[in-house]
């Protein structure tokens, strides 16, 4: 994608890019939106049922909109800016995972023990 953004400041994109990438996104969707409803009502209360799918859409509607609002930031201009967004956005949703993931608590007291089978 990112080979794709440099001739976008001259206008030489294809439309199938376009298409091409409603089309990924339309198949991910469809793949993974039984799943999401199976795993929410296996894993809510019953009391809970209604509030935990609402929740669910919830989430999937400020992921929507934090999307857009992020987006906004694109300039034709300028294709790096672009290549800056996405690099900026995976280093922050990738700081907490390495903060826990090489965390020296993690590793406290873990040192010559040996995990025995249960």
């Amino acid at each position: 994608m990112i080979l794709a953004s440099l001739p976008t400041a001259s206008g030489h994109v294809s439309p199938l890019w376009l298409v091409g990438l409603y089309f990924l996104e339309v198949v991910g969707e469809m793949c993974l939106s039984p799943v999401d409803f199976s795993t929410v009502t296996k894993l809510a209360l019953v009391k809970l049922l209604g509030i935990m799918m609402g929740v669910w859409f919830l989430a999937a509607a400020f992921g929507n909109k934090l999307a857009g609002y992020l987006g906004g930031f694109f300039v034709a201009d300028n294709p790096q800016v672009l290549v800056r967004l996405y690099g900026g956005i995976a280093s922050a949703c990738s700081s907490p995972w390495r903060c826990w993931r090489f965390s020296p608590r993690r590793f406290a007291g873990s040192w010559g023990k040996r995990s025995s089978p249960s």
